[in-house]
C-alpha cells in the first residue's frame, strides 16, 4: 500500500499521457493515496474525494489548516451530480461555457462528499481541468479528485513538479511531471449557493469573461485571519508567501518606482540582500542598484506574468534575499488574479504612493 514511504517522479508527456503510468497513479488514489499532477493552472495534490481518511493525508501533507476548504476535480461534466446536490440552471450554463477550463463552483455538498473537503461547510468547490494528464487521472480513477495545489501550506503554489519536490518530498506518494503549468495561477472560484453569484477567488477565468454570462459580476475581495473559516480555497491572507517579506507598492508608475528605489538603496544600505520582481518594462530603472532581480515578462503579456509569478518567488527564495519588492501593474482580465497573489503574498502589505 501507498502512503509516502518513498515519493516517485514520473515524467509524463502532457500531449499523450502514457496510459500505464496513468493507471499506476490511479491505483495509488483508490488505495487512498496521494499523487500530484499537472493542470492547466497550478499543480495539485490530489486524493479521493470520497475517502475522508485520504482526504485528511492531504491537510497532513501540506501542514494546511482544515478550515481551508480544497477543491473537488471531476473529468466529465455528468460526473457533478456525483459531487453536488441542487445544481442550479446557472451552473450548467456556465460549465458548458467555461469546463473544462479554470472556473471552480461552489455548490450545495452531495452525500458522497466527506464534509473535511469542505472544512464541514454544506457546499462543495468543483471544477474540471483542462490538463490532458489531470483528464486522463481523474477519467482512469474513475473517482472525484480532491486537490489543493501541490505545495506547503501558505508558500508559492506549484507550477513545476520541482517545486512539489521541494515542499513535499516524502509526503506524496507519485508526482506526475508534466513540465510547467500553462496559466500559472488557480482556478476563479464563484460561489452560486447564495442569492446572487459571488467571486470568492479570481483565477484563470476573468471577471470580464464571466460577465458575459452573469452581467454585472464583482469581485469584493476578502482577506481572512488563519484562524479564520473560509468559504473557499485562497482567501487567508498570507498564502502563495515567499520565506523572505514581500513589500507590494501600487500607484502611479514613474512614482512607485522612486520609491521603490529609495526603499532598495535603503535596504542596501543596512546591508540586506533585497530581491525585485519586475516586468521587462521596469527592468531599466533599477540597473544602477547591486539588486537580485527576476523578471516575470511584459507587462503587455499578463498571461506571461501569471505563468512566471510563483516561480519567479520562488526563485527570489533560492537567492536568499532578506526582503522583495514588487509593484502592482493593474487589475483587468488575469490582472485580477495577479495583484491577488501579489496582496497575498505581501500579508496584505500594501504600500499606496
Amino acid at each position: 500500500m501507498p502512503y509516502f514511504a518513498n515519493t516517485r517522479l514520473v515524467a509524463v508527456d502532457p500531449a499523450l499521457p502514457d496510459a500505464a503510468i496513468i493507471w499506476q497513479a490511479a491505483d495509488v488514489l483508490r488505495a487512498g493515496g496521494l499523487v500530484a499532477f499537472p493542470t492547466e493552472t497550478v499543480y495539485g495534490l490530489g486524493a479521493n474525494a470520497t475517502d475522508a481518511e485520504a482526504v485528511s493525508r492531504i491537510f497532513s501533507a501540506k501542514q494546511r489548516p482544515a478550515s481551508d476548504p480544497v477543491i473537488v476535480h471531476i473529468a466529465d461534466p455528468e460526473q457533478l451530480a456525483r459531487v453536488a446536490a441542487r445544481i442550479p440552471d446557472l451552473a450548467h450554463a456556465l460549465a458548458a461555457r467555461f469546463w473544462p477550463g479554470a472556473l471552480t463552483l461552489v455548490l450545495e455538498r452531495g452525500a458522497a462528499i466527506p464534509p473535511n473537503v469542505s472544512a464541514g461547510r454544506a457546499t462543495v468547490a468543483v471544477r474540471m481541468p483542462s490538463h490532458p494528464i489531470a483528464r486522463a487521472l481523474i477519467q482512469a480513477a474513475d473517482l472525484p479528485v480532491a486537490a489543493p495545489s501541490a505545495n506547503t501550506f501558505s508558500r508559492p503554489s506549484a507550477t513545476s513538479a520541482q517545486h512539489v519536490l521541494e515542499d513535499l518530498n516524502g509526503h506524496v506518494d507519485i508526482i506526475l511531471d508534466g513540465g510547467s503549468t500553462p496559466i500559472g495561477v488557480e482556478s476563479t472560484v464563484l460561489d452560486l449557493t447564495g442569492s446572487t453569484p459571488v467571486v470568492l477567488r479570481p483565477g484563470g477565468v476573468s471577471l470580464e469573461q464571466l460577465a458575459q454570462i452573469i452581467p454585472g459580476i464583482r469581485w469584493q475581495p476578502r482577506y481572512l485571519q488563519t484562524d479564520e473559516d473560509a468559504a473557499s480555497p485562497g482567501q487567508m491572507i498570507k498564502h502563495y508567501s515567499p520565506r523572505a517579506p514581500v513589500r507590494l507598492f501600487n500607484g502611479e508608475r514613474s512614482a512607485v518606482i522612486e520609491v521603490m528605489k529609495q526603499i532598495a538603496r535603503d535596504e542596501i544600505a543596512s546591508g540586506r540582500r533585497v530581491g525585485m520582481l519586475l516586468v521587462e518594462q521596469d527592468r531599466e530603472a533599477f540597473e544602477d542598484q547591486p539588486l537580485e532581480v527576476v523578471s516575470l515578462g511584459s507587462q503587455e503579456q499578463p498571461e506571461q506574468i501569471s505563468a512566471s509569478l510563483f516561480a519567479a518567488l520562488r526563485e527570489l527564495d533560492h537567492r536568499s534575499v532578506d526582503v522583495i519588492l514588487a509593484r502592482g501593474i493593474g487589475r483587468e482580465g488575469l490582472g485580477a488574479a495577479i495583484w491577488d497573489r501579489l496582496v497575498r503574498a505581501a500579508e496584505g502589505r500594501v504600500i499606496e504612493v
